[in-house]
């Protein structure tokens, strides 16, 4: 009997501490570890943000200046949009409205693949030294991906280095044809270094800086930083140059785009990690 009653209060104080066990579990998420985790998906879906954002960019201001600047119109073959672009516009009081129609499927001079519209709002005063615009993604569709957010452009015809450069502000959400998403939100200031005034798209070259906060798939916010400028040379279809540093907490990963050559691959190196190799015209 004694034996008995021993046993069954083994078992008692086991459920006990299996109870205790279960509401500390409850109190602690057991994601808490993933979620500040920084891998190579984090990194691989910051590059696809980039260059949907970056293209997008381009998209925007080659659509202003084509609308703005009616004699270049003369030379459109040598310019980045290409003819299965359509571009409308609506005049109202000192406003503009500007519709850039990709239609149904839009293959870009440098082999991107866009659909859907991009609008756009701005001043009409042609001869100011600066210049918001206002765009919104509609249906806007890249590489299979769906586009979606807002934002204002502030266009300068000349900085400090007597380039033409554009601080866009604004947030911008990727979705993925298996229905998961990220977001980005912040500033990014974009250079023109290379081809303006020569009315060719070919021998344009852009450095971009800037910083966002950047959401992942699983709902985990980074920050994104670009430490080396991006350089973009828009006969590549990738950023051929430039680091981003994605960082959480403890946590950060290093994207380098490469040394100026105009290849799909960037490395990553992961909490000072030795780099490893992506191939971004693998990530869908």
């Amino acid at each position: 009997m004694k034996r008995q009653k021993l046993n069954w209060s083994i078992l008692m104080l086991a459920l006990l501490g299996l109870l205790v066990t279960g509401c500390q579990d409850e109190e602690i998420p057991t994601d808490v570890s993933a979620s500040q985790e920084i891998d190579l998906k984090s990194t691989e879906t910051e590059t696809e943000i980039d260059n949907v954002s970056d293209e997008s960019s381009a998209l925007i201001e080659e659509a202003y200046l084509t609308e703005e600047f009616p004699e270049t119109k003369s030379i459109q073959a040598n310019r980045y949009l290409p003819d299965c672009v359509t571009i409308t516009k609506v005049i109202t009081q000192n406003k503009k409205e500007v519709t850039v129609d990709f239609g149904d499927g839009c293959e870009l001079r440098n082999g991107n693949i866009v659909s859907g519209k991009i609008l756009l709002e701005y001043n009409r005063d042609r001869e100011a030294a600066s210049k918001m615009i206002s765009f919104e993604f509609d249906g806007f569709v890249f590489n299979e991906k769906s586009v979606e957010g807002n934002g204002s452009i502030l266009r300068e015809r000349s900085n400090e280095n007597g380039n033409p450069q554009s601080t866009r502000t604004g947030t911008i959400t990727v979705t993925w044809p298996d229905g998961s998403n990220a977001n980005k939100n912040g500033t990014k200031i974009r250079e023109w270094i290379e081809g303006y005034g020569t009315g060719a798209w070919g021998d344009n070259v852009f450095l971009i800086t800037g910083n966002a906060m950047f959401t992942k798939k699983n709902g985990t916010v980074l920050s994104a930083t670009i430490v080396k400028p991006l350089r973009r040379e828009l006969v590549c279809k990738f950023l051929v140059s430039g680091t981003v540093e994605l960082s959480k907490n403890e946590n950060s990963a290093v994207l380098n785009y490469g040394d100026g050559t105009c290849d799909s691959s960037a490395m990553v190196s992961i909490n000072g990690g030795e780099e490893r190799e992506i191939d971004l015209s693998a990530i869908r």
